[in-house]
């Protein structure tokens, strides 16, 4: 099942359970894939796209994502 629903530095946050201000550097610092789309200056992902990254991200710590 694909999940098309779109998130912003907001929702990753909550499902990786960080701050939307460290979700912001992660992209700053090229941590975060590039964004789905970009709509008036503003980022945003799938989540099926957050998903993987989070399995594939190193530093996690071992903490299974909230959804």
């Amino acid at each position: 099942m694909t999940d098309r629903s779109l998130w912003s530095y907001k929702e990753i946050a909550a499902h990786i359970r960080v701050q939307p201000e460290t979700v912001r550097s992660y992209r700053k610092h090229g941590l975060l894939p590039a964004p789905d789309l970009v709509e008036g200056g503003r980022p945003f992902w799938f989540a099926d796209t957050i998903r993987t990254w989070v399995t594939r991200r190193p530093g996690n710590r071992g903490r299974p994502p909230l959804s």
